[in-house]
């Protein structure tokens, strides 16, 4: 009985550890796309206008909110891409 009981405990752990190994992959791969999303927005939000295809969309905004909001994403974006890296979780 007592054999059973422990056999069943190690299963129930080793379910656990299988569990968060998942959840630690699925978080580090939405941190991951979601920094790279943030930053290519930073990207082409503060040099947007030097690029042809985004030119138009870019400078119908305001200069000083694109730049706010650039940095912004920036910001964003890198401790985004830090807490990937870290798996600070």
């Amino acid at each position: 009985m007592d054999n059973k009981l422990t056999e069943n405990r190690k299963q129930l752990e080793h379910q656990r550890q299988s569990d968060r190994r998942g959840y630690l992959l699925f978080r580090t791969m939405r941190d991951f796309t979601m920094a790279t999303l943030i930053l290519a927005m930073a990207f082409l939000l503060l040099v947007g206008e030097h690029i042809s295809l985004t030119r138009q969309l870019v400078l119908s905004v305001e200069p000083l909110m694109r730049y706010m909001f650039g940095g912004l994403c920036l910001l964003y974006g890198g401790f985004r891409l830090y807490r990937a890296i870290r798996k600070d979780y």
